[in-house]
């Protein structure tokens, strides 16, 4: 938790309470109904919590704006980020309906109000938003082939409505399509910690 108070000084009281309860009720469905694999529920706070805001550090989003979590599985990045923005709306999707059990019941114990969550998968989804958001659920073809169809046209943010997806590793090839209007960013250059060394977030305007 110190990680998170130490990247974002600028937490209130009730975002720091929120974040302190993450550390307490995920270990404690994770033991019931698995969505963090049990060697990494140690290193929630970093792994999982810190890596999900990552996407804070690229874009502070407006109150109002509209996002949707593509393939959250337990609830990342989408119930740190709605933390830490509380004026904006979440809609977290996952095709697996035990992950979102764990998700919603989460967020329902710490008094999260600004999430909704659906069982479904996203080429279903009717809703529009300003922007997606995932990590490592798909490859990049495959989020944009499923969102574009979301993706509002009007625009409240610094950056143009789009896609923000957190991934590890060599995305050269992943990227090549889109390499004219995509931004790649290095995770190490928000997080000193070594976990964010291959650790990438790519932002495409949709």
């Amino acid at each position: 938790m110190e990680k998170i108070i130490h990247y974002f000084p600028q937490l209130n009281d009730t975002q720091i309470r929120m974040f302190v309860q993450l550390g307490e009720f995920y270990p404690e469905w994770n033991a019931k109904i698995n969505v963090i694999s049990r060697k990494d529920i140690e290193q929630l706070y970093e792994h999982h919590i810190l890596h999900s805001l990552a996407i804070a550090k690229i874009l502070s989003f407006k109150p109002g704006t509209t996002i949707v979590d593509i393939g959250t599985g337990g609830g990342f990045p989408g119930i740190p980020l709605a933390i830490m923005f509380p004026e904006v709306s979440f809609y977290l999707v996952d095709s697996i309906g035990k992950k979102i059990r764990v998700a919603t019941e989460i967020a329902n114990s710490i008094g999260l109000k600004n999430v909704t969550f659906s069982n479904s998968r996203m080429e279903s989804e009717k809703g529009m938003f300003d922007f997606a958001v995932s990590r490592a659920a798909m490859p990049l073809s495959d989020l944009v082939r499923v969102c574009k169809k979301n993706i509002k046209r009007t625009q409240n943010n610094a950056l143009p409505n789009g896609l923000i997806c957190l991934k590890g590793g060599e995305l050269n090839d992943e990227i090549q399509a889109y390499k004219k209007i995509a931004s790649m960013y290095e995770l190490s250059e928000f997080f000193e910690e070594t976990y964010f060394e291959t650790k990438k977030a790519i932002y495409l305007p949709l």
